[in-house]
């Protein structure tokens, strides 16, 4: 399993082989098998098959082509929709409008993913994560009919891989790791942890090709702008309004 870990790669490309039921339960089954707070399963997974449904979602991922060459897409959403109407049908009041029991349920989503994620790759599958998922929520929304209760937090691509990647680029243990409490970081040690990166080939080639001077500048000026953040941030919390987790 370690192993299987450390060898992690992102896929983007697959086979035009589809991924049987049998295996497909499989993995799902040892998804469900993660942490959840109190046991509660805040969490739903729509998966996406049909061509008519990839096409529909892949503008909400920027169009990117993994959405429609995968057999499989899944939407990881947090949902108390299901553990409120159960609460409801028990004679018991619940109280999860709010931001806290979003984050709660988000959090159980992102487990599970990653719980599928490690089973599938241990069946010889390849996945990518598609952090685009709450840029355009309220669009996955009215595709997936999604109740409100249920917002999609984050999504996998998942086939049989089709290409054979270099592995990304990970920062050193020391440099994320803290003993006991979290000691911040001198300059010095900010610029030893991010030196390897800054200085792979391929981060090289991103930062030319991007006619920027450091690397951190394609982040700030190119991939993650402030005011991106700023637009997708207030349209998310509108979705959350809209979706029932921002009552006070």
């Amino acid at each position: 399993m370690i192993e299987q870990l450390l060898a992690h790669k992102t896929i983007r490309k697959y086979k035009n082989t589809s991924v049987g039921a049998a295996t497909l339960d499989k993995i799902l089954e040892a998804g469900c098998r993660a942490s959840t707070t109190g046991n509660m399963q805040l969490y739903s997974i729509i998966i996406t098959r049909e061509e008519a449904g990839k096409t529909a979602l892949a503008p909400c991922h920027f169009n990117q082509p993994m959405v429609l060459n995968a057999p499989l897409v899944l939407t990881f959403c947090a949902d108390f929709n299901r553990f409120n109407k159960w609460c409801k049908l028990s004679n018991a009041e619940p109280g999860y409008d709010n931001f806290v029991s979003f984050v709660t349920a988000a959090i159980d989503a992102l487990l599970v993913a990653q719980n599928v994620t490690v089973a599938a790759e241990s069946e010889g599958l390849g996945v990518c994560y598609l952090g685009t998922t709450t840029y355009l929520a309220a669009r996955i929304i009215d595709i997936l009919k999604l109740p409100r209760g249920v917002v999609p937090v984050t999504t996998l691509t998942i086939g049989w891989p089709d290409e054979n990647p270099d592995q990304i680029d990970r920062l050193p243990i020391d440099a994320i790791v803290h003993q006991e409490v979290y000691k911040d970081y001198s300059d010095d040690q900010i610029i030893s942890a991010y030196l390897e990166k800054e200085n792979r080939p391929d981060n090289r080639k991103f930062v030319a090709d991007n006619n920027k001077e450091t690397l951190a500048q394609v982040f700030t000026d190119i991939r993650y702008t402030k005011s991106d953040n700023i637009t997708f941030s207030n349209m998310l919390l509108t979705v959350l309004k809209e979706q029932g987790f921002m009552n006070q």
